[in-house]
């Protein structure tokens, strides 16, 4: 396999669950990638396993624009400038984010930070880069959350991913006859470390599972190659889209 030969490309959240997932087919496919992590551990870890001959680690805080800025310079100086960019690092505060009215401001402000600002940050230095360099594709990572009412009990959250849904709209339609493209990824329930609350509770977990038309939960590999099309040229029409990879939440 060899869609992505020849390209670069930078994953954020990449040390672990989907972005790792991505990030190894990605190289898979031919692509140099970059593993772009807060935790510098997680980010070593996943260059050892790929290779330090396809891969490289990036330590950013996407929630610091002076690191993130710092993270793409160094990148380009080191000959790795990124022709696909993935914004997939987010959290999800289990425990804290809750309904509107029992909303703590603090927890509202984390998840915004990382998620919202952070995704707004990845791509703003991503389309300064791929303008210079003639275009590129950047993927968002969304969520059923932030498209209908499943998130309720999880406000901070939702509203990062449909503010994220926005985004990417209203980017692809600015730079499209610059050559980039922006897309959104939506993956449904998904089991990796970030629902660690829910998968440990069987009740929690089945009734999930229980909403989805395709009776079974996500792995980190079922978003792969959806985002493989959209980094290749395979895509090179599609912009401004949402591409649901949610076992069929989305059609409830």
């Amino acid at each position: 396999m060899s869609r992505l030969m020849g390209k670069t490309a930078l994953v954020t959240g990449a040390g672990t669950g989907i972005g790792y997932a991505v990030a190894t087919r990605f190289a898979a496919e031919g692509a140099r990638v970059i593993i772009a992590d807060r935790d510098e551990a997680a980010a070593a870890a996943a260059v050892e396993a790929l290779g330090a001959d396809v891969a490289k680690a990036a330590i950013v805080d996407i929630s610091d624009e002076a690191s993130v800025e710092r993270g793409f310079a160094e990148l380009i100086a080191a000959g790795w400038t990124p022709d696909v960019v993935v914004a997939n690092a987010g959290v999800q505060l289990f425990g804290h984010d809750a309904k509107i009215g029992d909303l703590d401001l603090a927890v509202w402000q984390r998840t915004v930070d990382i998620n919202l600002t952070g995704t707004f940050l990845t791509v703003k230095h991503a389309v300064r880069a791929m303008k210079d360099a003639n275009g590129g594709s950047i993927i968002l990572t969304g969520s059923p959350t932030g498209l209908n009412g499943e998130g309720q009990d999880f406000t901070a959250y939702s509203a990062t991913k449909a503010g994220i849904h926005g985004l990417a709209r209203t980017v692809a339609a600015a730079y499209a006859r610059d050559g980039i493209r922006v897309n959104t990824v939506v993956p449904g329930y998904t089991e990796t470390t970030l629902v660690t609350a829910i998968t440990s509770d069987p009740e929690a977990r089945a009734a999930i599972v229980g909403r989805i038309p395709m009776g079974r939960a996500g792995t980190p590999h079922d978003v792969e190659g959806i985002m493989v099309f959209l980094a290749s040229d395979d895509s090179a029409f599609a912009t401004g889209a949402l591409f649901a990879v949610d076992g069929g939440m989305t059609t409830l």
